[in-house]
């Protein structure tokens, strides 16, 4: 489905395809199936401009991404890795040195990101969906940090994210071992939101998506902004004081809190602006 956008997005020549499933909405499928969706530094500095080109671009709310074949992400490439070890011309080049999964896995940005996990999640990819919004992943999905078993570490995020969200314990188990876990292990520690057929999950990643984006995009930001801060601050105080000041303030000085609320008097749909936040 074509999306008139305000400005078209960088080139992905490489890793990537763009496609719009609903209205607002943005499917990113990772495209190297012969190579698990592994991810090359190229591959890398592609997804960081699509992130910056999607939370400024004001026709779109939310993203899903997905795999294509039967991994969603082995993670980093570790042949390429393994061969820029060797490269000492310019070091900061490396793999695991920045971006060092930075594309998503360490993304704070400003619109929610659906992952449709389709298969295989590991190392870097598995840091993708801890780091996502909301999680759908495939009956047949497996999720795993072996990178302890490579000799490396997951750096990308993963591990203080981990902790907040399935507790320490848990979180030492899955990285320290580097054992995978089921989808539905996930789900039961909370990682995961939905487990569903595999012919599903991108349907129903984008009806989450669908849903999310019908509502006001100022109120989507905002209010991801608010959890964000809760999940990443120590203070709730500071969390809510934060969102309040930056995020919410904006969101009062816009057309659609205007329009919601005259909806919602008048007992009609509200028609949404772009977002101003």
């Amino acid at each position: 489905m074509s999306h008139p956008t305000t400005t078209p997005p960088p080139p992905t020549p490489t890793f990537l395809k763009l496609s719009y499933p609903a209205p607002r909405v943005l499917l990113i499928r990772m495209d190297r199936p012969s190579s698990l969706n592994a991810m090359s530094t190229t591959a890398q500095w592609e997804m960081e401009s699509i992130w910056k080109w999607l939370d400024s671009e004001p026709s779109l709310s939310v993203a899903i991404i997905t795999g294509t074949g039967r991994a969603f992400s082995a993670g980093a490439d570790l042949k390429e890795w393994n061969s820029s070890m060797a490269d000492d011309s310019d070091p900061s080049k490396r793999m695991g040195n920045k971006p060092a999964f930075t594309p998503l896995s360490r993304r704070k940005g400003k619109k929610p990101v659906i992952a449709a996990v389709n298969g295989l999640a590991m190392g870097g990819g598995c840091e993708f969906v801890v780091n996502c919004d909301l999680v759908v992943a495939s009956e047949d999905a497996v999720f795993g940090l072996p990178e302890v078993k490579r000799g490396v570490a997951p750096i990308g995020g993963a591990l203080p994210r981990l902790i907040r969200t399935v507790g320490l314990q848990r979180a030492s188990e899955f990285a320290l071992l580097g054992e995978p876990i089921s989808a539905q292990t996930a789900r039961e520690w909370g990682i995961v939101n939905r487990v569903v057929a595999k012919e599903r999950v991108v349907d129903e990643a984008v009806e989450l998506a669908r849903r999310i984006a019908e509502n006001s995009p100022d109120a989507i930001i905002c209010t991801r902004a608010g959890l964000r801060q809760g999940w990443e601050s120590a203070d709730v105080e500071v969390a809510v004081e934060t969102t309040l000041d930056k995020e919410f303030a904006e969101l009062q000085k816009g057309e659609n809190i205007l329009e919601g609320l005259k909806a919602f008097s008048e007992k009609r749909k509200p028609v949404w602006k772009s977002s101003r936040l």
